[in-house]
């Protein structure tokens, strides 16, 4: 893969959960062209982050067919929990790319954050999430210094108990869009049309924006 821009950043998304609630595999879920997994590498690429998935065994091939190029590696024990399957990528990155760095954590279903927060987040030093409505919310930044206490912890220790981020207030609407059941499906398509709606408007505003040089 090549690397980003900014080596001293990678973001680890998990998708090794069984989807047990939602009876099929949330990465693969479709997206009009796309798969809801690929729609999360290409947003995190847009920030010229590099990206590690970490899934099951049995879905890696399918999820290589349908995703840009991209890191992706098992958790083969899976079992263990997101704390153990982000230790799998954190391992992998300072295996393969960076022995110090901050790590942004990305569930795969919990999709609905802003472009806007994500540039808020990667600018920080220190452990962080966004929060709304009094509740924090993801993705969650990890320093540098959180980054090995992780990987220092047991896999089954939950990681609210690990560490503790600072807060920032945002106005994502669907920052806490959790793709659980089926009944969460719709939540998942309105965040996808409203992110297109906010990429129309932003083009046209700079269409319409008076040229330095007149």
């Amino acid at each position: 893969m090549i690397p980003s821009k900014d080596e001293t950043i990678f973001s680890v998304i998990l998708a090794a959960g069984k989807s047990q609630r939602l009876g099929k595999p949330k990465s693969l879920l479709k997206i009009n062209n796309d798969i809801l997994i690929n729609f999360l590498v290409k947003r995190l690429k847009n920030h010229n982050i590099t990206t590690i998935i970490v899934t099951r065994e049995e879905l890696i091939s399918e999820i290589k067919n349908l995703t840009e190029e991209v890191e992706i590696i098992s958790n083969n024990n899976p079992e263990s929990g997101r704390t153990g399957s982000l230790q799998v990528g954190l391992n992998f990155i300072i295996e393969n790319y960076s022995k110090d760095f901050k790590a942004l954590v990305v569930p795969v279903d919990r999709p609905g954050f802003s472009s806007s927060t994500l540039s808020k987040l990667i600018s920080l030093d220190y452990t962080a999430c966004p929060e709304k409505d009094g509740k924090g919310g993801h993705p969650l930044l990890l320093s540098k210094l959180d980054v090995k206490k992780i990987l220092n912890q047991n896999p089954a220790t939950p990681l609210r108990d690990i560490i503790k981020p600072k807060k920032f207030e945002v106005m994502d609407d669907y920052l806490h869009l959790n793709i659980d059941t089926e009944k969460d499906i719709p939540n998942l398509f309105q965040f996808i049309s409203s992110l297109q709606n906010e990429d129309n408007l932003e083009c046209n505003i700079k269409q319409h924006q008076p040229n330095a040089d007149n």
